[in-house]
This record gives structure tokens, sequence and C-alpha cells, in this order.
């Protein structure tokens, strides 16, 4: 039986993978754009990268999962996936165009083929983070905040493309800058649909984020496909919009594009609110076990409260102590939602969850020490503790235990002399 490759030799590999196709598509996107035209492109191109980073970002701060994922998704989708795009779109397009009409090929191109193509490259990094990592605790947050970035990096890589192009062309042409393509291009691709290819790809990440909580083959097989076979339609619909008619473009994007973000933008609120719940109601057996303060849960469960926790830590400890909160809150956050998880696989559901339980366990007792005082000062001074203790306060752990009746192992001695030190 052959061993499996480590951790570093399978980080070497996709480190490899995505260098060697960041400097193909550098310099494929290079020689269509000439040099000017990339670097034009490169610097507009990077404009709507950080608020939309920031935003998925957001989504995942309730239980941020591990940057390395987040970067690696992001340079799949602008390196990787953008060279697979250009290279499969552009034989199809040159195909069909020998076998049919150049124009029919060009619809058929921008139709067909490149929602096929382009969300395909996107999903694969996706099923490499679901299926081939497997995250002890992803749902469909995870999957929506990893699509993001995927969709976000495709994007920054295609926009430079766009971009440079425009620019070269206004540049032969000698057009000013207000009737440049340059700034149409801008204005379509930039200000009105940043949004467009993350939009997509969440459809693919929503399928597989709800997928890895399902125990059944089929529900974990159909749902990914399902999330990509509507990735793949709405994709292709946004592509035919100026197609359709003069003002086909227009009804698209505001009887379909607008009203769909605005949905997703509605569920991702919902799934932050979710698991900060979900962190409240499964923390509040810890606390009971004795592994946090009770004072802790509600800090835990709060964003605010948990910035002020850094804030307050880095005022006394400097920065060490402020990402030692910050380690500390994301190790609670991966506790609470890996209990969840648990129970609802039932018991002996989840083979590696005692493992898992125990490795986040002893790495909270670490960073107590320094962590608890800061977010229970926070809770304080966010006003998140209840105005006496008893049997009110003692609710979510209560219904928190009748509804996981999962064991919580008690702090050991070994555990105890760790935290105090």
């Amino acid at each position: 039986m052959r061993a499996r490759p480590s951790g570093a030799a399978r980080a070497c590999v996709l480190v490899v993978l995505l260098g060697a196709t960041g400097a193909a598509i550098l310099e494929l996107v290079r020689e269509q754009t000439g040099t000017a035209g990339f670097f034009v492109g490169l610097g507009l191109a990077l404009l709507p990268v950080p608020p939309l980073m920031a935003a998925f970002r957001w989504l995942g701060r309730a239980a941020p999962g591990p940057w390395r994922l987040l970067l690696f998704c992001f340079g799949w989708g602008a390196c990787t996936a953008a060279l697979i795009a250009i290279l499969a779109n552009s034989f199809a397009t040159e195909w069909m165009a020998e076998a049919a009409d150049p124009a029919a090929a060009d619809l058929l191109g921008s139709v067909a083929v490149a929602p096929v193509v382009e969300e395909c490259a996107k999903a694969a990094a996706l099923f490499a983070v679901f299926a081939l990592r497997r995250p002890p605790c992803a749902g469909a947050a995870d999957g929506f905040v990893f699509a993001g970035f995927t969709a976000t990096g495709f994007a920054f890589t295609e926009n430079v493309l766009y971009l440079g192009n425009a620019f070269e062309e206004d540049l032969a042409k000698g057009t000013g800058v207000l009737d440049s393509v340059t700034a149409a291009t801008f204005f379509v691709r930039v200000v009105l649909s940043p949004f467009a290819h993350p939009l997509f790809t969440v459809l693919t990440g929503l399928g597989f984020g709800i997928a890895a909580f399902s125990d059944r083959r089929a529900r974990r097989a159909g749902l990914p496909l399902l999330g990509l076979a509507l990735a793949m339609a709405a994709h292709a619909l946004w592509n035919g919009s100026s197609h359709i008619g003069e003002y086909g473009f227009y009804w698209v994007y505001c009887c379909v594009m607008v009203p769909v973000f605005g949905l997703l933008l509605w569920l991702a609120v919902r799934m932050r609110r979710a698991r900060l719940r979900t962190v409240a109601a499964e923390l509040s057996v810890y606390a009971a076990a004795g592994w946090i303060g009770p004072a802790e849960v509600p800090a835990l469960a709060s964003m605010p409260a948990r910035s002020l926790a850094r804030a307050l830590a880095r005022t006394t400890g400097g920065r060490p102590a402020a990402r030692a909160v910050s380690r500390y809150t994301s190790d609670a956050a991966a506790l609470a939602l890996l209990r969840r998880r648990a129970r609802q696989a039932g018991v002996g559901g989840d083979p590696r969850f005692a493992a898992r339980e125990r490795e986040l366990l002893h790495r909270l007792w670490l960073r107590r020490a320094t962590a608890a005082p800061a977010l229970a000062r926070a809770a304080v001074l966010e006003e998140l503790l209840p105005p006496r203790s008893g049997p009110a306060a003692a609710g979510p752990a209560r219904h928190a235990r009748q509804a996981a009746p999962l064991a919580v192992p008690a702090p050991r001695r070994a555990e105890l002399s760790a935290a105090r030190g």
C-alpha cells in the first residue's frame, strides 16, 4: 500500500502548480494586451478585489477558515482556472468558426462554451477543498466564502484582459478618456457588475457546502452538480443578455442579476447570524463543563465583542496578545461548529470528532490565560452579560445539552497547568 503524500508535499505541489499557471497566464495576457495595456488593465482590475475579498471575509469571520485555503482558492481562480478558460474558449471558438459561421461561433462560444468551461474550472477549486481536504466543520457559509474568493480571482484576471485590450484599442485610435472603450469597459465590469462571477460560482459553492452536511451519497454528489448547473445557467443568461434585443442586457441586469444578488446577500446575513447563534448554544456546554468561562460565551458569539477583546488585549500585551485572542476566538467557533456537526451526524457518526475536539480544547487552554480576561471584559463593556445569574442565565447551556447528548470531556490537570503557564 502506497503512503499518502504529506501535507507539506501536497502544499509544494499546489504552490508549483499555481506558480506555473500564474506565470503562463500573465505572459498570455501580456501578449494579447501589450505591455502598456497589461499594466493599465492590471491597475484597474485590482480596484474591486479588496472590497470583494473583504465582503466574503466578513461572512466567514463568524467561524473563519484557514487563510491558506482562501488564498489557494483566489490563486486557483486567478491563475489555473483563468488559464484553462482562455485556452479552452479560444480553441472551441476557433474550431466552431472553421465548422460554421464565425458570428454564430462567437455567440455559441459566449453562451454555450464559456459558461461550462469557466464554471467547471472554478468548481475544481471547491472540489479540492471539500472533497480532498474535507474540512471537519464545513458548511454552506464556507462554500459561499471559498466560491467567492475563487470567482474574485478569476474575475480579476479576466478584467485585466478586457481592460488591457480596451486600452490598446483606445491607444491605437487616440480616443479621449470619457469616450474611450476603456472607460465603458471599466464601468460595466468594475462598477456595474463586479459581483457577476462571484454570484455564479457562489451557487456552486452552496451546493458543495450543503452537501458536506449530508450523509447520503446521492445528495453529496447531486447538490454540487445542481449548484454547478445553476451557475452555468446564470452565466449563460448573463453572457447572452447582450444578444437579447437592444435592451436585453439592462433587462437581465435589473430583473435577474440584481434580485439574485439581493437574495444571496440576505442569505449571507442569515448564515452569519445562524453561525453566531450556533457558537452561543454549543459553547454553553463547554462553559458548563469548565473549559471556558460563562462570560466568554456571549463575547465569542458577538463580532463587535471579539473585535473589542482583540483591541483590549493589544493595549495590555501587544500584537502577540491580540493574535492569541484572534486564534482563541477562531478555535472556539470551530469547536462549536464541530459539535453541531457531530450532533447532526449522531453518536458515532463522525469518527474524527473526539480527536478534533480534544485538539481544539487543548489549543483553547493554551491561550485562555490571555484571551479569557479580554473576552470577559469585552462582554461587560458591550453589555452582553445577563443582569443576574441563575436559571435564566443557564438556559442556553441547558438547551444545548438537551439537544446534544454528546459527552464533554473534563479538563485534565496537565491542561489546567498549561493554561496557567
